[in-house]
């Protein structure tokens, strides 16, 4: 076992996948040379060559454009866009095409392209640097959106997204990348596209989050004195709905943190889906701890923008009081 940061547990990843299959290339701006702007592909030009670690022009539609070509061509490209803000110039590229093409050429094409991308907070960014875009890309079908919060989910989502058929947005919260390491299996393995992690179990409540929010919630954990049940969804879409459920079905209350503004954001089909499937189980209402609905401000304000454990803590309380 390696103890790694996230940073080095994709890193591995991608090593590990270039050396089994040589159709695996990297693309992006300044991935090669520089090692990316997080030094994420640090090494992997000078270990694989410019043929495949490829640094492109500062232009995202593009990149994915030929990204989706090379996949349609037996390759499987891993593009990398350098923040998430800057998914706006490729979302027709993603969406119109990465998404459709097996539907549109009745599987004669298929698109194996897996897309890495930073996303979130918290490192005092400037604009377009900090968003939480996922419930966007997670409403649009033909596009799995997968964002882990540990390094060793890092790892073997990674590798199940590079072996997918299909195109996959791999979200790489940029806020834990160095923020803790945990033992890591040197050698490869996967972890199901789709599949939920419970962090810890309980009887009192269900939190349920994903990417970086779920240490805030394991902070709210540690200071309460209930049972409290943590899922980490891994996979945004498709969403482990069951995972979800069975929890609720066992605690009767949930709180769901993200990220990303209240409105639209994927707490609410998170809430929306334990209504549908644990109405008669509920003992209070579903609670949402999330952004608010404004641009994401800048440095100064940035911490206070983002769930907290004392607003994860409030609404604990809120849902066990009710």
């Amino acid at each position: 076992m390696a103890n790694l940061n996230l940073v080095q547990a994709i890193n591995l990843a991608l090593i590990q996948e270039m050396e089994r299959d040589e159709r695996v290339l990297l693309l992006g701006e300044d991935v090669g040379l520089n090692g990316g702007v997080f030094r994420v592909t640090e090494g992997l030009q000078a270990r694989f060559g410019a043929r495949r670690v490829v640094d492109t022009p500062l232009a995202e539609s593009g990149i994915i454009g030929t990204s989706i070509g090379l996949a349609m061509g037996g390759l499987r490209p891993v593009p990398e866009i350098q923040f998430e803000g800057f998914l706006g110039p490729a979302y027709d590229q993603i969406c119109s095409h990465a998404a459709r093409m097996r539907t549109r050429t009745r599987s004669a094409f298929t698109v194996p392209l897996t897309i890495r991308v930073p996303v979130g907070g918290g490192i005092h960014a400037p604009e377009l640097h900090s968003d939480s875009p996922e419930a966007i890309y997670a409403h649009q079908p033909g596009i799995k959106v997968v964002m882990p919060s540990s390094p060793y989910d890092a790892k073997g989502l990674l590798i199940s997204a590079i072996r997918d058929p299909d195109p996959v947005i791999f979200f790489e919260p940029k806020r834990i990348y160095r923020a803790f390491r945990e033992e890591v299996p040197e050698d490869e393995y996967t972890i199901p596209i789709g599949k939920a992690r419970t962090v810890c179990e309980g009887t009192d409540l269900t939190i349920v989050s994903w990417g970086a929010s779920v240490i805030q919630c394991m902070q709210a954990i540690e200071k309460s004195n209930h049972s409290i049940e943590l899922i980490d969804l891994r996979t945004i879409y498709p969403m482990d709905v069951d995972a979800v459920t069975e929890s609720v079905r066992k605690t009767g209350r949930c709180v769901v943190v993200h990220e990303a503004p209240r409105m639209c954001g994927l707490g609410a089909e998170v809430a929306a889906s334990i209504m549908e499937h644990c109405f008669l189980h509920l003992e209070a209402p579903v609670q949402r701890v999330s952004g608010f609905d404004t641009i994401m401000p800048y440095y100064k304000l940035e911490l206070s923008y983002m769930p907290d454990a004392s607003r994860i803590s409030g609404a604990i309380e809120d849902a066990l009081t009710f």
